[in-house]
Order: C-alpha cells, then sequence, then structure tokens
C-alpha cells in the first residue's frame, strides 16, 4: 500500500481520531516499523495531526471521540450528557467522561474531564451507546453517574428522565446509599410533576 493510499483509506473512513493500535490493526498487511513511518510522514504533511502519544486525528476532529480514546474504557457521561439531554441547564466549557481514573487534561484549548467509576459499573454497557463513533452514556446513565459520584447534586429538570430506565439501570451501582439518594431524586420529581 502506498503513502497516498494510507491518506485516503484514513479519509475514507468515518473515524476521526485513531490510536495508533487501531491504525495497525487496520493495516494489519503492513508491518509497524513501516506503519509508524507512513503515519510520521502524514504528519508532518499536514494530512494528520498528533494530539496525545499514539493518536492522530484529522484536519477537523469530533473532541468527543477524542475523549473515548485517550483512555480506555471511558464514555461521555455527567454534566456533558446532562447538559445535552435538558436534564441540567449550567453550561461548561469542558467535557466530562467517566473512566477508570481521576484526571483533567487539555487539549486543543479544550478541558476533558475524567472521573473514576469502578470497574464493575465502567464496563457494564447497560445505558451506554455507541452514537457518531462516540460511546456516551444515555441520560439515565448519565444522571445514575452524577447522583453516584457526586453527593448533592442539583438537578434542574428531571421531568425528561425515563424512570423506570433509572430504577432498571441502578443495580448496577450495588451500593444501598446511592439507592436512596436515587430514590430522594425520584420522590422530588413525583412532588415537582404532580
Amino acid at each position: 500500500m502506498k503513502k497516498k493510499d494510507l491518506a485516503l483509506a484514513l479519509y475514507k473512513n468515518l473515524q476521526t481520531v485513531f490510536s495508533v493500535k487501531e491504525l495497525t490493526l487496520m493495516f494489519s498487511e503492513i508491518s509497524y516499523k513501516n506503519l509508524k513511518r507512513r503515519l510520521n510522514y502524514l504528519v508532518k504533511q499536514g494530512k494528520l495531526r498528533s494530539v496525545r502519544r499514539g493518536i492522530l486525528v484529522k484536519e477537523s476532529y469530533s473532541i468527543r471521540e477524542l475523549v473515548n480514546k485517550i483512555y480506555k474504557p471511558a464514555y461521555i457521561s455527567l454534566e456533558t450528557v446532562l447538559l445535552d439531554e435538558g436534564i441540567n441547564f449550567q453550561s461548561y466549557k469542558s467535557i466530562f467522561a467517566v473512566s477508570y481514573l481521576n484526571r483533567e487534561i487539555e487539549v486543543d484549548g479544550t478541558k476533558i474531564v475524567y472521573r473514576r467509576l469502578k470497574d464493575e459499573v465502567l464496563l457494564n454497557s447497560l445505558g451506554v451507546i455507541r452514537k457518531e463513533n462516540c460511546v456516551i452514556a444515555t441520560k439515565e446513565r448519565a444522571f445514575l453517574d452524577a447522583v453516584y459520584l457526586y453527593r448533592n447534586y442539583c438537578f434542574d429538570n428531571l421531568s425528561v428522565l425515563d424512570w423506570k430506565k433509572v430504577f432498571d439501570i441502578a443495580p448496577i451501582y450495588k451500593n444501598k446509599s446511592f439507592v436512596k439518594r436515587v430514590n430522594s431524586y425520584y420522590k422530588i420529581y413525583k412532588q415537582e410533576n404532580v
């Protein structure tokens, strides 16, 4: 495969963010050493950009897609999804995700905040979907992640939640005090929507 063919194959791909490990699997016919050399050439030519070690992006890329690639496993959740879904109205310049660690980083002027979830919750795919090359929590899962991680969180609009889904997902957290907090938010919802 020629250098031009590699660039063409990458630009035909709907993904905008690639890890070197991913590319090694995608182009298994090219040796690792040769692939690294070709990728470096594409970076020097300006066809790809290296935003972090081992992660390359197209000229215009999705920052949300990048969030999923920096630390794996991870999915977009918390304030980012709560704002997108109309549960909270306060806007943040950061993108929030959950992963196996707590970390705050900045890439191209965007702050990315990772919050740690225990593995048994993080690896459970209930309430997590794949959307536009991103792994993202549903509004119910993001709500539950926030209740689990933050003690007394203030939600602006609980009426958009499907409470049946909330109670279907809640058992994966395996925490009694968490369930009590979820029930208290449900009572608030019932009082506001009588």
